[in-house]
């Protein structure tokens, strides 16, 4: 209700009108009076109203949100009758409606039917148009909403921004609608308005009528310009473009030809004259710029406008042609850029000066006369100028070497600053290769540059020199040395520069340029090093890239004692990313052959050390390999010198991995397959077997071998390499199974050599155990019936229901057809019932119903369900497939009548004994109860501290009424008590089997002297034997002194333990007598002043002869009286050795002299050399002891020169020549730190003898942008000196980074 109750609105909307913007019929009732007026709205989402009808855009409707409803239903115009006539009231209505300004407008665009590009009605909103519509979205950004009017045509509403919706609207007709096309001619010259100032104008036609707009190239002649588009589209656009064109048929070009030379007049000075006519006729003027020889003036406009321009044009030129004239003068062709000036500013001051206009040739033109045009009185004035600018400046050179260009510019152009900075008109060029140095500018400023520069040049051509020299391009990245540390040495030890070519020079040419002395100096070293190089060598090793890691050792640790071996040799290992084998060494040629030599040995030694072989062990004796603690192992690794890596605990593999030289690895193989051996049964034999049957005896992933190896108790059968053509197969296992697996393999072998034929068949998982029954017997039956070979799939196959049959056809077929008809008859699925007593459906059921897992995994799946417990029902229900529950019922019945004949008898073994019967985790009892089918009970322990609680004392022996019996003193205790259930024959085998499990204990006989060695470091010595034989081993203590040692273990382990600890005490015997024979002593009298030259530099001297003869060697304290003697302790003719050794290098040392020799201190520092380096060299060299002076000595250059007479000699001859010349570096460094520092050595005194510093301007530096003063010379804040706190303050370069 609107209007205060007066007006009722009737609005009907049928849905699909509102989608498409279809007029709907609004009915106002006012009063009795009824008026039918059509109207447009649209609706959007949320039921807001659109009205559309003010808005007209051909098919196209814009839509504005009204939030009032007053404002979207406003009330009709009311009537008020008057004298003068009737006279409607203004309201909404009849006001101008004004849209609401949104960011977010909506326009409706509607398809007809014929001109729908999709037109299958029964796929609205699927299918391509759905996908069109999705992308237009996704591209544009717009929302899209679509519905189908009455008559099939399309309405689609695009909501979002401005140029979103446009965007769509032209996504939408190109895509959604049928396209037509036109064409339109318009004259060639109006093309360029319709494209507009780069494509602005087309791109703004094309969204407007969302059409596609070609223009014709400028070179192409013709005049069509096609459109296409929807039809609306193509008529509004041809009307736009025709529209462009008759706006430009108003407008005029004309074209006015006019000498070249005339046009300076008519552009005038600076474009004055041009600008002030086009100013005055509102035309535009194109008069070609001087650079671009045309003559043609172009004028458009207004056709009155451009005549009134052309006549002003003419008229100057008239003028002009009949009233100057000109003259020519000669101007050196140098001097022509100053007249012109800068982007010919000069010329432009003399046309605004004199009138006269000055033509110049070309740069490329070689002449030299400028032509002066102009009035004759206005001509002199004008050539007086030309001159004037002709001769401001002038253009010299400066003889000057090319080498010295550089320092004469200074580091980073310090030296030039000054000069330009002082005359900055003045341009001073350095041509490269040139020895000249060009100066331009105004004269007296070029003058004063020149003689400053020339005395420059003198000064630098008298202290400073150059030389070249000729090295092979390959050397110079190795001169420069890595990061340029050798290059870098060279110039700061000898303060010249080096200039190397750069590799894309491909020069041999080096310049060295500096000091006179300095550059004879480094030409020299780099010569040197440049032959030295030439000497040198590349050698590429190849080398398995699996050892690089092994030759590099961890952290580098083993190529650094290499790289110490070899120190001038480059090794270099490939990026292990680059899978290369290629090792690069480089060096002095002896030393790379010489390392190359040790890396192939050291390389050598590791093929032979990587050797593998993989042995298989079966896996119960896996851990009496590894022994207690690991020991078995360690030994065999340590004694075999081998690498044994056994599989993890959880794997299926039984291979244990041997690595280590090929005999050695033998060796450990051995060790471990006797261990195997003496630990069951096991034997090894070898079958031939033609090698080209192997593969297929292996089978596919080797299912056919392994099915034999599984069958006949997890024999080992080991094939030879493929390829190989051995045709030895290897069977390792118990005997008889052994043989079993040997006969089986030779049938098979027998079979394929025959002919081989293989079938499949599946059966559930379920059943295969059914299928193989108890120990293999039912598959055994089909095998030996057919002849055929049945193969299961393992735990590790991908296809657990897949059975293999091998063998002849005709075997493989009834195999076959017996297995398919019992895999059949075990899906017939049946019920069976059977009595047992409930006495026994506890065993049944106990344990989780461990027993019926069983049961149900050894036949087939086999359910048996027994009655619920108190019910005392004996009906138990097996159910499954007949033949297996027939064998289940079987086997039941077999337990049931165990359990009925079970006894239980009692096993009468002391408590002490129990724990060493059960084994490690149990596993002696364990396998007991397997091999005799009986059950073992273990009494409780009993506390040895606890005492029995005395009973009350009873009278005539009566308690409680009763008479007590006496106690058997004979009877055995209960904690020794076993209990063993089973069928009576079992369990008497189950006793005999546990008394044989009862250690015993037996004595030998062993000298107290030797226990100490039998236990060993922290026992390991005893721990060791016991492990090793599985004994018990007791040494009485030492306080006894007793020589009976204890052996406690199986009686079967005992002999075995005996034989070990006499060997083991032979073996001390042995040693004893050995000790005594390895402690002979010896002294040997030696000054102890010689003692440092035996002992050798870090010991190694006397660790060699230590080594050599295996001996030990004590030196005495220094405070001890007998300090002189050397004690030599070892066998006697090793201690002889080694003494006569001692004394040789003793009698050497008596030979020698000392002679203590001037040298100067300043040259110690650069004899001795970095590290220490220098004066090694120099002893080595000359087989001489060298000793400096320490600081503070009474003679700083007292030196000592220690050796053979000959040798001394030539050391101090060689000492002294060093002195001598590293004595004048000294001296001339020296010399140059005078002038490097001031008498005063402070800085403020060199200043004060400077005087004060006038400083000097930057322009356009970073502190004149932001209005702030130029540093101060003369200020400690901006120009600090070294160590001089100062406050730090803000920077207009940024914060300081140091």
């Amino acid at each position: 209700m609107i209007g205060g109750g007066e007006v009722y609105i009737s609005v009907r909307l049928h849905s699909h009108l509102l989608a498409s913007g279809i007029s709907a019929q609004l009915l106002y009732l006012q009063g009795r009076r009824t008026h039918k007026i059509s109207k447009s709205w649209q609706a959007d989402g949320n039921l807001h109203f659109y009205r559309t009808d003010y808005l007209v855009t051909d098919h196209l409707a814009v839509a504005h949100s009204d939030s009032v409803f007053d404002d979207a239903f406003p009330p009709l115009p009311e009537k008020a009758a008057t004298l003068e006539g009737t006279q409607e009231t203004a309201n909404a209505w009849t006001s101008k409606i004004r849209p609401l300004k949104s960011s977010i407008i909506t326009q409706v665009f509607h398809v007809p039917l014929e001109e729908r590009k999709y037109k299958d009605i029964n796929q609205f909103g699927e299918g391509d148009q759905a996908k069109v519509c999705v992308d237009i979205m996704h591209k544009t950004g717009a929302h899209l909403e679509l519905s189908l009017a009455k008559d099939q045509g399309l309405s689609i509403m695009v909501s979002g921004k401005l140029d979103a919706v446009m965007k769509a609207r032209k996504e939408i007709v190109s895509r959604l609608q049928t396209q037509a096309s036109a064409t339109v001619a318009i004259p060639k010259e109006h093309h360029r308005f319709v494209i507009g100032k780069n494509g602005e104008k087309l791109q703004e036609l094309e969204l407007k009528t969302a059409t596609k707009i070609q223009i014709p190239r400028p070179d192409d002649p013709s005049n069509q310009i096609k459109i296409s588009g929807t039809k609306e589209g193509l008529e509004k656009a041809k009307h736009e473009i025709l529209l462009i064109s008759a706006e430009q048929d108003k407008r005029a070009v004309e074209r006015v030809n006019i000498d070249k030379v005339y046009h300076p007049f008519i552009t005038g000075a600076y474009n004055k004259v041009v600008g002030e006519m086009m100013q005055e006729t509102s035309a535009r003027i194109n008069v070609p710029p001087p650079s671009v020889n045309k003559t043609e003036i172009v004028i458009t406009g207004e056709k009155e406008q451009v005549a009134l321009a052309v006549a002003m044009i003419k008229k100057i030129y008239e003028e002009k042609k009949k009233n100057t004239t000109t003259i020519a003068v000669e101007v050196k062709k140098s001097q022509h850029k100053y007249v012109v000036g800068p982007k010919g500013n000069t010329l432009q001051e003399i046309l605004d000066r004199t009138g006269v206009s000055v033509e110049i040739p070309p740069s490329d033109n070689s002449s030299e006369t400028v032509i002066l045009r102009g009035e004759p009185d206005r001509l002199g004035q004008a050539l007086t100028e030309v001159y004037a600018k002709a001769n401001s400046y002038t253009v010299s050179s400066v003889s000057a070497p090319s080498w010295l260009h550089r320092f004469i510019i200074g580091k980073k152009g310090q030296n030039l600053a000054k000069i330009t900075q002082q005359m900055p008109k003045v341009h001073i060029e350095f041509t490269e290769g040139e020895d000249k140095i060009t100066l331009e500018g105004p004269t007296k400023d070029v003058q004063m540059v020149h003689s400053q520069i020339e005395a420059i040049v003198i000064d630098l051509v008298s202290r400073m020199d150059y030389a070249e020299i000729t090295v092979d391009p390959k050397f110079h990245r190795h001169l420069i040395g890595k990061g340029g540390v050798n290059i870098n040495r060279i110039k700061e030890l000898h303060k010249v520069t080096v200039r190397i070519p750069p590799d894309n020079e491909k020069s041999n040419l080096i310049r060295i340029e500096g000091d006179p002395q300095g550059v004879q100096e480094a030409k020299k070293e780099l010569l040197e090093l440049a032959s030295r190089m030439e000497n040198e060598r590349t050698k590429d090793l190849i080398i398995e890239q699996r050892f690089h890691r092994a030759i590099i050792g961890q952290k580098g640790e083993k190529i650094k004692e290499v790289r110490d071996k070899f120190p001038e040799v480059i090794i270099n290992f490939p990026d292990p990313a680059q899978k290369s084998d290629i090792v690069q060494l480089r060096g002095p040629r002896n030393e790379v052959e010489k390392c190359s030599k040790f890396m192939q040995k050291i390389v050598a030694e590791m093929v032979e050390n990587s050797y593998s072989l993989s042995v298989p062990i079966f896996k119960q004796f896996h851990r009496n390999i590894i022994g207690k603690g690991g020991s078995n192992i360690k030994k065999i690794r340590e004694e075999t010198n081998t690498k044994i890596d056994l599989p993890a605990e959880n794997s299926n593999s039984e291979m244990i991995l041997i690595t280590g030289k090929k005999a050695n690895c033998e060796a450990a193989k051995n060790r471990i397959l006797a261990i195997q051996k003496e630990l069951a049964n096991i034997t090894e034999m070898d079958v031939s077997i033609p090698s080209k049957l192997h593969n297929s005896l292996i089978g596919s992933k080797g299912r056919l071998v392994r099915s034999i190896m599984e069958e006949c108790g997890g024999v080992h059968i080991h094939f030879p390499t493929e390829g190989s053509g051995i045709d030895k197969v290897t069977i390792r296992g118990p005997v008889e199974e052994v043989e079993k697996a040997k006969q089986q393999l030779l049938a098979l072998a027998e079979e394929k050599q025959i002919k081989s034929f293989t079938a499949e068949l599946h059966a559930k998982p379920e059943y295969h155990k059914f299928l193989i029954g108890k120990g293999g017997g039912n598959i055994r039956k089909v095998r030996d019936s057919t002849g055929a070979r049945i193969i299961f799939p393992t735990s590790e196959d991908k296809d657990q229901e897949l059975i293999t049959v091998v063998g002849t056809e005709e075997a493989v077929r009834t195999a076959q057809k017996e297995l398919e008809e019992l895999i059949k008859s075990l899906d017939n699925i049946v019920e069976d019932t059977m009595i047992v007593d409930p006495k026994h459906h506890r065993y049944f059921v106990a344990r989780r119903g461990q027993v019926l897992r069983d049961l149900a995994d050894e036949y087939g799946g086999v359910m048996v369900s027994f009655p619920r417990t108190g019910s005392q029902s004996d009906k138990v229900t097996l159910k499954g497939a007949k033949e297996c529950v027939e064998a289940a019922k079987k086997r039941m019945q077999e337990i049931v009548e165990d359990l009925d004949a079970q006894v239980t008898i009692e096993c009468v073994i002391a408590q002490k004994f129990h724990r060493s019967i059960m084994g490690p985790k149990g596993s002696r009892i364990q396998q007991i109860t397997r091999d005799h089918n009986v059950q073992i009970k273990f009494p409780e322990r009993e506390d040895p501290q606890a005492s029995p609680a005395e009973a009350p004392v009873q009278e005539n022996g009566e308690a409680n009424g009763e008479v007590k019996e006496p106690v058997d003193p004979n009877a055995p205790k209960k904690c020794d008590v076993i209990l063993i259930s089973g069928r009576k024959e079992r369990c008497d085998a189950a006793v005999e089997a546990l008394k044989a499990l009862v250690p015993v204990t037996i004595e030998v006989e062993v000298l107290f002297e030797l226990h100490r060695y039998i236990i060993g470091q922290k026992g390991s010595g005893i721990r060791k034997m016991m492990d090793e034989f599985e004994v018990n081993i007791q040494v009485p203590p030492p306080d006894q002194q007793s020589d009976k040692i204890a052996i406690t273990g199986l009686a079967s382990h005992l002999e075995r333990a005996k034989e070990g600890l006499l060997e083991r005490v032979k073996e001390l015997q042995a040693e004893q007598e050995d000790r005594a024979l390895k402690s002979f002593k010896l002294t040997i009298t030696v000054d102890p002043k010689y003692h440092p030259k035996i002992i050798g530099r870090k010991g190694a001297i006397i660790t060699n002869i230590r080594t050599e003869h295996d001996v030990n060697i004590q030196f005495l304290e220094k405070n001890d009286e007998n300090q002189d003697q050397i004690t030599i302790t070892g066998y006697e003719q090793n201690a002889i050795a080694a003494r006569d050794a001692i004394q040789g290098i003793v009698d050497e040392l008596e030979e020698m002299i000392s002679e203590e020799i001037t040298l100067d201190s300043r040259v110690h520092a650069r004899i001795i050399g970095a590290r220490g380096k220098g004066i090694r060299k120099i002893m080595d060299e000359f087989k001489v002891d060298l000793r400096f002076p320490q600081s503070g000595a009474a003679d700083p250059n007292l030196v000592t020169v220690i050796g053979r007479p000959e040798h001394v000699d030539e050391a101090i001859d060689h000492l002294l020549n060093l002195e001598e010349e590293y004595l004048s570096d000294v001296v001339e460094n020296e010399a140059k730190m005078v002038y490097m520092r001031p008498p005063g050595g402070s800085v403020a005194a060199a200043d004060d003898q400077r005087g004060q510093s006038k400083g000097f301007v930057v322009r356009e530096a970073p502190w004149a942008s932001n209005s702030e003063k130029a540093p101060d010379m003369s200020s400690s804040e901006d120009f600090p000196s070294f160590g001089a706190p100062v406050q730090a303050k803000a920077s207009p370069w940024g914060p300081k980074r140091f």
